[in-house]
């Protein structure tokens, strides 16, 4: 076989290699989309009241150490506000405090108002958010963020959820 003829064999070949790579090749995954519906949100009583007023502060910018709306929220202080508002309950500071001073609820008992905690800093109960139902959380998310709605499942929360806990009592 000449040179010109080794040449092309190999271009022939490299170009099917290439092709058939191509056909094995799994596509990159295009990130789901986050359902931030609330069409199936459904709250009665405080639960009601503490979604109400929950939603109200969509948007609100995050602010680390944050009490009040206008200064902006940050996850801790956002319960804070919305429990001391909707229902006249003073919560404490932080969201590990608030873990201690309030009733564990499992995963199958979890309603409207209840609060959802996170492991978002390595260490226990450092992240905290109001749940909404239907699998959905409103939280203060970070710096650079605004007060939002998640879904509990998103890879993110549902690998770092400690647990759920309510102020309210039994059977709400």
């Amino acid at each position: 076989m000449s040179a010109a003829g080794v040449s092309r064999f190999r271009t022939v070949f490299v170009f099917a290699a290439l092709v058939l790579a191509a056909c094995t090749t799994t596509p990159p995954r295009k990130p789901q989309p986050v359902d931030r519906s609330l069409a199936h949100i459904e709250a009665q009583g405080d639960g009601r009241e503490i979604v109400m007023y929950s939603l109200g502060l969509l948007d609100v910018g995050y602010q680390f150490g944050g009490n009040n709306p206008e200064a902006g929220l940050d996850c801790s202080g956002m319960v804070r506000f919305v429990y001391k508002n909707a229902l006249g309950i003073e919560l404490p500071r932080t969201a590990a405090d608030m873990a201690s001073k309030t009733r564990p609820v499992s995963g199958s008992q979890l309603q409207a108002g209840d609060l959802v905690f996170f492991n978002t800093l390595g260490r226990p109960y450092s992240h905290v958010g109001i749940y909404l139902g239907d699998g959905k959380f409103v939280h203060a998310p970070s710096s650079r963020g605004k007060i939002r709605v998640e879904s509990m499942d998103l890879p993110y929360f549902s690998s770092r959820y400690e647990g759920a806990r309510t102020v309210f009592a039994q059977g709400k």
